[in-house]
């Protein structure tokens, strides 16, 4: 029986995922590759995070996202695996309005981070 979680995120660019990882200097690695867990069980990922217990973490699409794979067991992060995927998540959405708005003509004029984590940006477009 496999004790590796699979657990849903809305992240759906691999390109956009590894961003945010690099801006939290999150060390990744890309894959294929291989997490272990319990026992050396394995799973394979599409994206690598080393923890020092050796059972890392991962990312691996699951057709329609890239759901965040771990032996929950040996979980070694700073943060829970729900705040883990939150900071994840938050600067994931800002690289992809980046994008977004970079696709649609439009420069980011200014960026202010604010005391409860949010972003704000303003985007500006010359006619």
């Amino acid at each position: 029986m496999s004790h590796f979680s699979h657990i849903k995120t809305r992240l759906r660019n691999l390109e956009v995922l590894q961003l945010a990882l690099t801006d939290l200097e999150i060390e990744w690695q890309p894959g294929p590759a291989q997490v272990r867990g319990y026992q050396g069980q394995t799973c394979s990922v599409d994206l690598a995070i080393a923890q020092p217990n050796q059972h890392d973490i991962g990312f691996a699409w699951n057709g329609q996202e890239y759901a965040l794979v771990s032996d929950l067991q040996f979980w070694q992060q700073p943060l829970s695996v729900d705040g883990f995927l939150q900071l994840i998540t938050q600067r994931y959405a800002y690289h992809t309005v980046l994008q977004e708005t970079a696709q649609q003509g439009f420069e980011v004029a200014e960026q202010q981070q604010r005391e409860d984590g949010s972003i704000r940006l303003l985007v500006q477009r010359w006619g």
